[in-house]
């Protein structure tokens, strides 16, 4: 299957300049979101998963159907302030500032072999802060999935070391 057909690009979005690449097509598609899936339940299958954990709010969506489908727990990323019990938390930089991610302290076991999972690898950013909570909660990253990488803004040289799969490349 070509899941190029289930990604629209919309130009100028969401400012001039950007091609925005919007998988919600892909995820209205009973078929193809089944399809990308599957692609990378197999992937987590070879990893030996024993954990998926994805960043706010794509990670969920890429993440919640590769849990389900291995019978494992899925634990999420989040903005600081949204997880209601006791955090970890590492600070990271964006275009234009910092933001800040958590995750339950109790979330990942100490030698748990974790698949990430986003949407979208773009400049790593949020992909590396989320490494580094895995691994301060004594997780191994065993594999790190996402549908869409954009190749021209290099975020992959932030896993340098780690195991990535992508399913489409820009």
């Amino acid at each position: 299957m070509d899941l190029r057909e289930y990604i629209t690009i919309v130009p100028d979005w969401p400012k001039p300049g950007i091609k925005f690449k919007d998988i919600t097509p892909l995820m209205n598609n009973g078929e193809a979101y089944k399809y990308a899936t599957d692609q990378i339940v197999s992937y987590a299958k070879e990893k030996q998963i024993d954990i998926i954990v994805g960043p706010e709010a794509r990670g969920f969506i890429i993440g919640c159907p590769v849990a389900y489908s291995l019978g494992v727990g899925f634990a999420p990323v989040r903005k600081e302030g949204k997880l209601p019990r006791e955090t970890i938390k590492v600070s990271y930089g964006l275009e234009y500032g910092k933001d800040v991610l958590t995750i339950h302290k109790d979330a990942i076991q100490p030698g748990q072999r974790v698949l990430i999972t986003d949407d979208l690898l773009a400049t790593g950013g949020t992909i590396d802060a989320t490494i580094k909570l895995v691994e301060e909660l004594g997780g191994v990253v065993a594999g790190i999935a996402f549908l869409v990488e954009l190749s021209y803004l290099e975020g992959r040289s932030k896993l340098d070391g780690y195991d990535v799969l992508t399913l489409l490349h820009y």
